[in-house]
C-alpha cells in the first residue's frame, strides 16, 4: 500500500513539476522576445515628447511608468516561475527520500 501511494505521489509530483517547468519556458520566452519593446517605446516616447504639449507630454510620462511597472511585473512573474518550477522539483526529491527512509 505504501508503495502504490509513493507511485502516485511520484508521478504526481513529476506531472506538476513539468507543468510548472513547462509554463515558466514558455512564461520566459514569452517574456524574452517581447523584453525589448519597454525600452523602444520609453525611448519613442522620449522623442515625442519634445513635439506634444506639456499636458499631453505629462500624459505620456505617466503612462511610461505605468508601462515600467508592468513590465517590473512581468520580470518578477518570470522570476517567481523559476523559483516555484525549483522548489517544486525539490519538494518532490525530498518526499521522495522521506519515502524511501520511511520504507
Amino acid at each position: 500500500m505504501l508503495e502504490e501511494f509513493r507511485s502516485k505521489s511520484e508521478y504526481f509530483s513529476n506531472d506538476l513539476s513539468k507543468e510548472i517547468r513547462e509554463s515558466f519556458e514558455d512564461l520566459k520566452s514569452d517574456y524574452e522576445a517581447n523584453s525589448t519593446v519597454v525600452p523602444e517605446f520609453l525611448e519613442f516616447a522620449e522623442e515625442l515628447k519634445n513635439k506634444l504639449s506639456s499636458s499631453d507630454a505629462s500624459k505620456l510620462e505617466d503612462f511610461s511608468a505605468r508601462l515600467k511597472k508592468i513590465n517590473r511585473t512581468a520580470k518578477n512573474g518570470v522570476e517567481a516561475m523559476r523559483e516555484l518550477s525549483l522548489n517544486q522539483r525539490k519538494t518532490t526529491t525530498e518526499t521522495l527520500r522521506l519515502y524511501e527512509d520511511f520504507e
